[in-house]
């Protein structure tokens, strides 16, 4: 008797003995990956994160199609998604609609920074070298001057960026990687107090830099918990004085 041929499991040729793991009906084939609608969902995010799209805007697919040079099929793709991530809200009979965080969100997610951030400074330093620190102090300076051209965008881009670089000297690929989950959303709410908060962050940062620089893990931890517990609720006392 003709032995059945060779297959991919679950197939009607798979060798005799071997489990199926798949049904018949199951797929099999994989959903290639779509450029240009990873494109306008991330290009709706940095609206959102940079405020070009503010709180509670309604957004209408039309405009930023036309905004954006594509059809409405992407975009609508893009609100769907960002609508199960909570960075937009639909409503039923009125449509979409960029989320407005609570102060219980905010809380909960600079709070978890706080937690991660901390930790990554204190193995920050004690692995960081001479070029890492003289890389924090570029990023610090960068930092500065667009502190003094008055550039939010800079200013967040800079204040991201600086994080990041201790988040990779922390030799923790887990924690950063739990670190970038949240960083969008961090700088979504760190923008309306970039500028407020500016010069007293930059100050802190050149003291958790200096911290690093001498190796010594404890102060680069408390350092980093008080600057981030700081941002936290300079973030609370903006929210309030705007309400």
């Amino acid at each position: 008797m003709t032995q059945p041929a060779a297959g991919i499991p679950g197939s009607k040729g798979r060798p005799p003995g071997r489990p199926r793991l798949l049904g018949e009906g199951a797929t099999r084939r994989v959903e290639r990956p779509a450029p240009l609608r990873q494109a306008v969902y991330d290009a709706l995010i940095e609206l959102i994160v940079n405020q070009t799209l503010k709180p509670g805007q309604h957004l209408v697919e039309l405009e930023l199609a036309e905004y954006l040079g594509v059809s409405r099929q992407p975009v609508r793709e893009a609100l769907q998604r960002l609508q199960t991530e909570g960075w937009v809200d639909l409503r039923p009979a009125q449509g979409a609609f960029v989320h407005t965080p609570t102060d219980e969100e905010a809380d909960q997610l600079l709070g978890v920074r706080v937690v991660l951030e901390t930790h990554s400074a204190q193995l920050a330093a004690g692995r960081a070298t001479a070029e890492d620190v003289q890389r924090l102090w570029e990023l610090q300076q960068i930092g500065i001057e667009a502190l003094a051209s008055a550039d939010t965008e800079g200013l967040v881009v800079a204040n991201a960026n600086l994080h990041t670089c201790i988040t990779n000297l922390s030799g923790n690929k887990v924690l950063a990687e739990m670190i970038a989950m949240v960083d969008r959303r961090v700088r979504w709410y760190y923008t309306p107090i970039a500028r407020p908060r500016g010069k007293d962050a930059w100050t802190e940062h050149a003291d958790l830099i200096k911290a690093i620089a001498a190796g010594n893990a404890e102060l680069a931890s408390k350092t980093m918990h008080q600057h981030a517990e700081r941002t936290r609720q300079a973030y609370h006392e903006q929210r309030a004085a705007a309400q």
